[in-house]
């Protein structure tokens, strides 16, 4: 029974660190409170607007013949308004075939309205779109048709909104665990976010990380960012990498809360580093012998170990120095130890960050 009353207790405590209410709308006035800008659609908190036009079609089809949908989930923020923090999908698509879907990255421009494809119970959607409805009675069924709508409260702990977040977003399509960890910033510490996102456009990182149009699509940029702010300061435990900086990213946004982070120091060491990694090698910083695909652990040593001594390389001498040591990395017993196949992260990287920082002191 001892265990039992513990446990009730633990339930009551975490049910008290959520705040939702809960209540269907219907199509129209949810339209209405996006016209009148009390519902956001934020890009930052999921991938922009992104179904393909017979997943767009397959909805409408559904909410036309009466077929639930799921429900939305809103933030309430501390204005009122509502941030769409899942649904945007399905939001999205009613909005665009409606003609009313704004594309948030250009000021007052709207997307195309959806022009439908055939479906296999209603082929006669085909070419269709929404002002080739009749107003009465399929537009006004189609506003009037009811989504629930879950409402996740400002007095929410944001740890707690995050939960919400990442269990909403266990299917369907998936967002990699980089845009997760973002949705969390923006919800615990925007200005933390805004500066991460900020230092991921700097023309030098992105030169020398050369990566794939889907990595970038998933947000890995700035999860490599992360790992060169978080490894050298926090101590790295068994973890798997993606708990570990999802963990230290809770850290480190509350520090910055509280005015204990340095934004200067940490942005001067990135771009010096960076810009100096770009000039001697560009797009093959990262990559084994200049050759191949990005590789991380490479990323890991190299970043991390030269922006610990990156004032040491400051003449044409020193950088071809410098140039010579990224080049004869894979010749150190030491890294190519540690790069083995038994080596997982939780391994790998206690040992090659403090080499790294080892190997590029001039």
């Amino acid at each position: 029974m001892e265990n039992t009353s513990e446990l009730l207790k633990q339930i009551t405590a975490r049910k008290n660190e959520f705040r939702t209410d809960r209540y269907p709308m219907s199509i129209g006035e949810i339209v209405n409170l996006y016209k009148d800008k009390e519902l956001q659609i934020n890009p930052d908190f999921q991938r922009f607007f992104r179904w393909s036009i017979q997943q767009q079609t397959n909805f409408i089809e559904s909410i036309l013949l009466g077929i639930p949908v799921p429900s939305i989930f809103v933030y309430q923020n501390d204005k009122g308004v509502w941030e769409l923090v899942d649904g945007l999908q399905r939001i999205g698509t009613i909005l665009k075939f409606m003609g009313l879907l704004k594309d948030e990255r250009i000021p007052d421009k709207l997307y195309e309205p959806t022009i439908l494809s055939e479906t296999e119970l209603l082929p006669e959607l085909k070419g269709k779109k929404w002002t080739d409805f009749p107003i009465n009675p399929l537009q006004l069924a189609f506003k009037r048709y009811a989504i629930g709508v879950e409402i996740i409260k400002y007095e929410t702990d944001p740890n707690a909104k995050f939960e919400v977040f990442q269990r909403l977003n266990t299917g369907g399509t998936f967002l990699s665990d980089q845009e997760m960890r973002n949705c969390m910033l923006i919800m615990i510490n925007k200005e933390f976010f805004v500066w991460l996102e900020k230092l991921s456009k700097d023309p030098n990182f992105q030169e020398c990380l050369s990566l794939s149009d889907k990595l970038i699509d998933e947000r890995y940029e700035m999860e490599l960012l992360l790992r060169f702010i978080i490894y050298p300061d926090y101590k790295y435990n068994q973890k798997g990498v993606g708990e570990f900086l999802t963990q230290s990213i809770k850290e480190i946004a509350k520090k910055a809360s509280e005015d204990k982070f340095d934004y200067q120091g940490t942005e001067t060491s990135f771009t010096k580093t960076f810009a100096l990694l770009n000039e001697i090698m560009g797009e093959n910083a990262f990559k084994k012998n200049g050759k191949g695909k990005f590789l991380e652990s490479l990323f890991e040593v190299i970043s991390i170990g030269l922006s610990a001594n990156v004032d040491d390389y400051k003449t044409d001498k020193d950088k071809e120095i410098l140039k010579e040591k990224i080049i004869n990395l894979w010749k150190e017993p030491e890294f190519v130890d540690n790069m083995g196949s038994g080596s997982n992260a939780s391994v790998r990287i206690p040992r090659i960050v403090p080499f790294g920082v080892k190997y590029f002191k001039k």
